[in-house]
């Protein structure tokens, strides 16, 4: 049976230690643990496959796909896009990231960001955008749903949140709210120096002595879990009260990790 836990220490002990063990760095001040793609050069691609269903979503990845494919600040990620192979149910596809939208119910989430785990790094990624949130005036603003995909794309590669209070850090990795009377605000809608610092440290060593990677890599058998309670990868019993980042631990070393961006 797999479980669904709010940051559970057995299985959050277990794959940090796999990954620390795979030299994944951890001085990482922005870092989502220590989970990073393995590399074999710098700089790589990962692919982004587009699911979107609407010309704005396209748009907004788009933006989100050259903004954090920026040459600098040592910056060694480029993404590029392919066509999806998810659709709406965002199937994860090994060695890429899924990227969808869809009307997924109102389930208290406006993006969501999985991560699956083997042998200590990332072998494959989904994130998901909430129409049914995001189709209501509070939430229809180009600004919130730009912010919403960064970020959301922004944890596949293995960065948490610059700031939580709803401040904000001109980053879309933080908790800034683009809705309200800050609808119009183009603040936090995309990455800033301190996103691609970050990425240089998670990635500022190469794997398996240059001979492993998992980026568009081989299919990983035996990774599953995305459905979730509600089928559309919401983690049993997850909350805002409970937090934002789950674990699900899939045995002999995998996991799911599950980032969860509430709605106000």
């Amino acid at each position: 049976m797999q479980r669904w836990s709010a940051r559970p220490l057995a299985v959050l002990s277990l794959v940090v230690a796999i990954l620390i063990a795979n030299t994944g760095p951890v001085e990482a001040s922005h870092a989502w643990s220590t989970y990073h793609w393995a590399t074999t050069a710098k700089p790589f691609t990962l692919q982004l496959g587009n699911n979107m269903t609407a010309a704005d979503w396209t748009s907004y990845l788009g933006t989100a796909s050259s903004d954090w494919s920026a040459a600098t600040g040592g910056n060694p990620l480029r993404t590029t896009l392919v066509t999806g192979a998810g659709k709406k149910r965002c199937g994860a596809v090994s060695g890429r990231v899924e990227v969808c939208n869809g009307n997924y119910g109102q389930n208290g989430w406006l993006g969501l960001a999985q991560i699956w785990l083997s042998n200590g790094h990332i072998v494959q990624g989904t994130t998901k955008m909430n129409d049914s949130y995001f189709n209501l005036a509070t939430y229809n603003n180009p600004n919130e749903k730009l912010h919403v995909v960064c970020q959301e794309v922004g944890h596949t590669f293995g960065l948490d949140h610059q700031s939580t209070d709803g401040s904000s850090q001109n980053t879309c990795m933080d908790y800034f709210s683009n809705t309200g009377a800050n609808a119009a605000s183009t603040l936090s809608t995309h990455p800033n120096a301190h996103d691609y610092g970050e990425l240089a440290l998670i990635y500022g060593h190469n794997d398996g002595y240059n001979s492993y990677t998992t980026v568009a890599a081989a299919p990983v058998l035996g990774l599953g879990g995305a459905a979730g309670a509600d089928g559309h990868g919401t983690p049993a019993g997850a909350s805002k009260a409970r937090g934002s980042w789950y674990a699900q631990d899939l045995g002999n070393g995998r996991a799911l990790v599950t980032h969860v961006y509430w709605a106000e």
